[in-house]
């Protein structure tokens, strides 16, 4: 990415869309995980249990089951895409809201239906979103589409993170979910104010909507291939998703307060983040899609080792520094390189529901697969921990002969229209 680049992020109606609505899709992330995390740590609620509630973001890994809705359906205002965001939009600013008037000591259950009332329609934004991005984007465009659209949804998990923490230190959590809900009005402005992309002729029944899609990817890649790349996209962020889960309640547990967290996450985390998400577009522009996969994948695997050595030492604030900035850094570049990757994937009649079913394989590793790290924490204790991640990591590294051979480039996937040639298959249905 040369300098002429990274100024289209500024000087584009589109990227600068990208960027914006990348922040809206990145900020009721966190609020039903680690920021959730850190008030249920507060409120004194046993470890375990706080693992546990990782399932709320069980959405997140299902959202494909209704993605064939979002690539049917046409709403009658704003366009295919634009229609759901600003419906999502609207719903997560009234639930985020709501979390305003929870008390996780007297009401553990109200808070879990709240919570998950903001998943369900986070990962539904994340499926409009998504399906929104790749229709805008041209091939050429992939690299520094995905890296505007990570650096603003990594702006957001610094609002919904560190500034979320620092303000809970002053003021009440209650307070602090209803400013998060004030920020999701950037998202709905953006939607008004975003380009409308290329128009892809939908599906002409739910019955195409549901069917077609899975049978394009899967005859386009072979079912062996295809089969390989679902459990490559599983697996390959499994040991950084058990890191982010428990992250939060380790740092306060040796003893940092929100407000030391939240800061370092808030300055130097950030740079690091912005570095990392920048540089992944750049190198991903020069080495291929394939190739970032390698390094980035490897890098993030080392990264573990910085919450190691923290957990060895114990309270240590240049340790602290040094693990927070290398987890953002490599958090940046890796999804740079995976976003990317999973948009090379999808075929643009069906970009809503196959890009749905490869971030729902993606945020499984975050939430089912991460989901006993509270317990294996218990068990193990910190530094056990950290190492145990770190060899998590290496399943989905395993598989990038396979899948990603470092001496290929990614094949985009074809944009031409299916649904003319294959509805005579479709009248039997």
């Amino acid at each position: 990415m040369n300098s002429n680049q990274f100024l289209k992020i500024f000087q584009s109606r589109k990227m600068a869309a990208l960027l914006l609505l990348g922040f809206s899709s990145g900020l009721p992330l966190l609020l039903t995980s680690r920021t959730l995390q850190a008030w249920m740590k507060d409120a004194q609620v046993d470890l375990g249990v706080i693992g546990w509630f990782s399932l709320i973001g069980l959405p997140y890994t299902l959202k494909f089951l209704w993605s064939p809705f979002l690539d049917r359906i046409t709403l009658p205002f704003l366009g295919r895409r634009r229609g759901w965001l600003i419906m999502t939009q609207i719903g997560l600013i009234l639930a985020i809201g709501a979390m305003a008037f929870q008390q996780p000591q007297q009401a553990l259950q109200l808070l879990a239906i709240n919570a998950m009332a903001i998943a369900v329609l986070s990962a539904t934004q994340d499926i409009a979103g998504d399906a929104y991005r790749t229709d805008v984007l041209e091939p050429a465009e992939l690299g520094i589409g995905a890296s505007t659209w990570v650096l603003g949804y990594r702006l957001a998990v610094l609002v919904s993170g560190s500034l979320t923490l620092i303000l809970a230190d002053h003021i009440s959590w209650n307070w602090v979910y209803l400013i998060m809900a004030a920020f999701m009005l950037v998202g709905l402005s953006a939607t008004f104010w975003a380009p409308e992309p290329r128009r892809n002729t939908p599906p002409e029944s739910l019955i195409q909507a549901v069917y077609l899609p899975f049978k394009e990817f899967f005859q386009r890649l072979g079912v062996p291939s295809a089969a390989l790349v679902l459990l490559f996209i599983l697996l390959y962020k499994v040991g950084d998703a058990l890191v982010n889960n428990m992250a939060n309640p380790f740092l306060l547990d040796i003893g940092f307060s929100k407000t030391e967290i939240g800061a370092v996450q808030g300055t130097f985390g950030f740079l690091a983040t912005t570095v990392g998400v920048v540089g992944g577009g750049a190198i991903l522009t020069k080495i291929g899609i394939y190739r970032s996969l390698w390094v980035f994948g490897g890098l993030q695997a080392l990264s573990n080792l910085g919450y190691f050595t923290l957990a060895t030492v114990g309270k240590n604030s240049l340790l602290l520094l040094l693990a927070i900035n290398i987890e953002n850094l490599c958090a940046g570049l890796v999804t740079a390189g995976f976003v990317a990757y999973l948009m090379s994937l999808c075929h643009h009649s069906f970009t809503a529901t196959q890009f749905a079913l490869l971030s729902s394989l993606m945020a499984t590793a975050g939430i089912v697969l991460a989901a006993p790290a509270g317990e294996l924490a218990k068990l193990t204790g910190w530094p056990v921990f950290f190492l145990i991640t770190l060899v998590a990591a290496l399943p989905g590294l395993l598989l990038l002969p396979i899948v990603a051979p470092w001496n290929q480039q990614a094949p985009i996937a074809p944009t031409s229209d299916l649904l003319k040639s294959d509805s005579d298959n479709l009248d039997a249905w």
